[in-house]
């Protein structure tokens, strides 16, 4: 073993043992004729000494190191004069007999510190350096420990894990597939799994009836923070059940995990809420419940009055933030500016200011008398000093314009403390969703999720009112997962192809196997996935999920540390029957 001990463990009681330490210096202090080394491992960091009076050799080897370079030393165990109470080994130091080079480093591209000097994209190609930091190292610990109590979670509750294969036929109804050629069968295609949707309900008709795997899985997709061309979910599937005993049994695992990372209790059920009532009064289907701030449809009070931008509106809704009258001029076109960026797509915003005189002033007074204003503020809610903030419009964009405002006031006035968890499940979901660009619905969850019994009358008149048997579980604004009761009958989810535009050929040819499977006598089923990462990003307080990957693509899904994905040869391509056609 190149060490005794690690650079974590030692403390007072190890005074006048002598150890053997490995790492990497941290960093190099020269204070006179002594010479300080702080010696950084996974566990921790130690303080080396060495003297110029007892061992000026020594002393002068050590002057040469630099930062990162990896070294063993032999040493002392000694108390420290200014012990350093922030680190567990601050009362200790090691008066060093010993040392040798195991490694020598360039000097790192950026600082290996908790506040570093290094901008994402160095970051990145660096990744192997940037694992070397604390707060980065202390993520993917968080993951590792969440990732092992679900497994010891899930197997106290009779799951079983499985894992499913990564090479499987393509699935494209969902998000974009990446597709992998086969050589051996030339001219055909692998998908990698978007998720283990098919294998898991296969499983179920196997008998296996309760199923869980910590699964990758793969999608092409445009990125943003919380997404990731390869991620990973905590997959799960029950026979058997219905919705309540999914939402009870996986409620009952968050809470778990919020005792076990955070000491935090959930002694009450988690709230629920329709999709319906979500969008209505927060303009998102994963909405942020640790503050109010609804929204007030204010479409029929606004009416009437000349007011053209709101008379021709689909939709008129305000949020009341509290004790914001004092906003100045320059804060309000500000926030102007935020709903008008193309990404939110407002075309304005109109304010309401309730003075602590009882008094209104709004950017809409020469259409609207003081009494309409307080009309408008006593919907809202509004008390003196409170501000009302208004958008107008189709109604889906501005909903979503109005939940992006309403975000950012609540970021503004501190209300999103990343210490603070709001749970909600959200349920209720529609079926299906209309396109208008093809003129046909598609799945909202995917073509397996089960209508809600009581809507079943409406899949021949009215597809568009029917009720999913879908769950997300959100908690502060994010969707850590979602699932839904699969459907199990032939028939059913041949008449589900059906209204999703499938012909009877291309329904055998995707999912013949599922349905032939059904033939053979499929339980009631249902299910839910976790995403793991955006789980563990939640607990580390993270803003986005690439800090809780040890390895992540960056926004354009490209590796920039081992430059993926890149060209292959010729002769590789032509092994696999393909031609790189360019678009002009």
């Amino acid at each position: 073993m190149y060490r005794t001990n690690t650079c974590g463990e030692l403390t007072i009681s190890d005074i006048n043992q002598t150890v053997t330490l490995s790492g990497w210096v941290q960093r190099i202090r020269k204070m006179g004729g002594m010479t300080f080394i702080d010696l950084r491992d996974r566990y921790g960091i130690t303080q080396l000494v060495f003297n110029q009076e007892t061992n000026a050799d020594l002393c002068e080897h050590a002057n040469k190191l630099g930062r990162e370079f990896v070294i063993q030393v032999v040493g002392l165990v000694a108390e420290r004069s200014n012990k350093n109470k922030q680190i567990a080994t601050g009362e200790i130091e090691i008066l060093v007999s010993e040392l040798i080079i195991l490694n020598e480093a360039l000097v790192p591209p950026f600082t290996i510190e908790d506040n570093t000097d290094g901008g994402d994209d160095i970051r990145m190609k660096y990744r192997y350096l940037d694992l070397r930091r604390n707060v980065v190292r202390g993520n993917l610990e968080l993951r590792h420990r969440i990732a092992f109590e679900t497994r010891r979670y899930l197997d106290k509750m009779g799951f079983l894990e499985v894992e499913t294969p990564i090479l499987i036929g393509s699935t494209p109804e969902g998000a974009r597939d990446f597709v992998v050629p086969s050589r051996m069968n030339q001219g055909e295609f692998y998908a990698l799994p978007q998720s283990p949707q098919l294998l898991k309900q296969l499983l179920m008709v196997s008998g296996f009836d309760r199923y869980f795997q910590i699964a990758k899985c793969f999608r092409d997709e445009d990125l943003r923070a919380d997404r990731q061309p390869e991620f990973t979910q905590i997959d799960c599937e029950l026979s058997f059940v219905q919705q309540e005993d999914i939402l009870q049994l996986f409620e009952g695992m968050m809470k778990h995990l919020f005792k076990y990372v955070k000491n935090i209790d959930f002694t009450e059920d988690f709230p629920r809420m329709t999709w319906a009532d979500a969008m209505k009064y927060y303009g998102s289907d994963k909405p942020d419940i640790r503050f109010d701030m609804k929204f007030v449809e204010l479409k029929e009070a606004v009416s009437g009055h000349n007011f053209v931008v709101f008379d021709n509106a689909e939709y008129v809704g305000g949020i009341c933030a509290q004790n914001c009258a004092s906003y100045t001029r320059k804060q309000l076109d500000e926030l102007t500016e935020f709903v008008k960026r193309p990404q939110i797509g407002a075309q304005g915003l109109v304010y309401i200011r309730c003075e602590a005189d009882g008094s209104f002033k709004s950017s809409i007074d020469k259409f609207y008398s003081a009494e309409d204003l307080k009309g408008m503020a006593n919907l809202c809610n509004a008390q003196k000093g409170d501000l009302i903030l208004i958008l107008a419009g189709k109604k889906m964009k501005t909903q979503k314009a109005l939940c992006e405002l309403r975000l950012e006031i609540a970021s503004k006035l501190g209300l999103r403390n990343k210490d603070v968890f709001a749970p909600l499940w959200v349920i209720d979901f529609p079926l299906f969703e209309w396109d208008d660009e093809t003129k046909r619905y598609y799945a909202m969850h995917h073509p397996f999720t089960s209508p809600n019994i009581e809507d079943l009358a409406f899949l021949d008149v009215d597809p568009g009112k029917v009720r999913a048997t879908a769950y997300d579980m959100v908690i502060n604004g994010v969707e850590l997962g979602g699932g839904s009761i699969r459907i199990h009958d032939s028939k059913l989810q041949n008449k589900m192809f059906e209204l999703l535009g499938f012909t009877p050929e291309k329904a055998e040819a995707q999912f013949g196997f599922l349905m032939n499977a059904f033939k053979y006598g499929a339980p009631p089923h249902g299910g839910l996935a976790f995403g793991l990462d955006r789980v563990v990003s939640l607990f580390a307080g993270l803003d986005s999920i690439r800090d809780c990957i040890a390895f992540p693509k960056n926004n354009s899904g490209r590796d920039v540390m081992m430059d993926a994905p890149s060209s292959i040869e010729d002769a590789q391509l032509d092994e696999l029957c393909l031609k790189i056609v360019k678009k002009d």
